[in-house]
């Protein structure tokens, strides 16, 4: 049986929150702690204050990559305004820094192809200025997939696609790549 902890706990709950935020609650808690304790006390008081530092430290290193909104929402800006051609040719870049092997996939339903370990994935970028997603380009490019004998899709977009759209790509093995995902990729 596997130990897991709540998602309503404080803990879980500070881990999900930013790491300053543990080291806020350890100093309040160490301070109280040792302004309220009988003197022989303090000290076991004020260590009651490690496992908010700890869970401070945890956050820290699970955040030190992450990008804050004003990143994420540069960067996007960044993208928006790229031509079709320097958006993929980014996009390849991106991929290979990855490890991926990017080439332009010239049949319809995919721009790039992506090569790694010895899987195919494709890529469709055509419409990701686009503001709504719908169905038809996820089946476009599943429709590639089948003739590229591959399972493995993606597919980019700026703005969030439709739930319909989620669903189809969900049942059909695309990951829609969008928002902070998209940003961190290109980051």
């Amino acid at each position: 049986m596997a130990l897991q902890i709540s998602d309503k706990s404080l803990f879980a709950r500070l881990l999900r929150a930013p790491w300053w935020v543990s080291f806020i609650v350890a100093a309040v808690v160490g301070a109280g702690a040792f302004a309220l304790f009988p003197k022989d006390l303090k000290i076991a008081g004020a260590l009651s204050s490690v496992p908010f530092i700890v869970i401070g430290c945890i956050a820290a290193w699970k955040q030190r990559n992450t990008m804050s909104h004003a990143q994420i929402e540069a960067a996007l800006q960044k993208l928006s305004v790229m031509s079709a051609r320097e958006f993929v040719e980014t996009l390849a870049a991106a991929y290979e820094r990855d490890d991926y092997k990017a080439t332009p996939f010239t049949k319809p339903g995919a721009d790039l192809a992506l090569e790694k370990n010895g899987y195919t994935t494709l890529v469709s970028a055509k419409r990701w200025k686009a503001a709504n997603h719908g169905i038809e380009p996820l089946r476009e490019l599943l429709a590639a997939m089948e003739k590229a004998d591959t399972g493995r899709g993606v597919y980019v977009a700026i703005n969030a696609v439709s739930d319909a759209a989620t669903q189809f790509a969900a049942k059909n093995g695309i990951r829609v790549l969008h928002g902070s995902d998209l940003a961190a990729l290109i980051r």
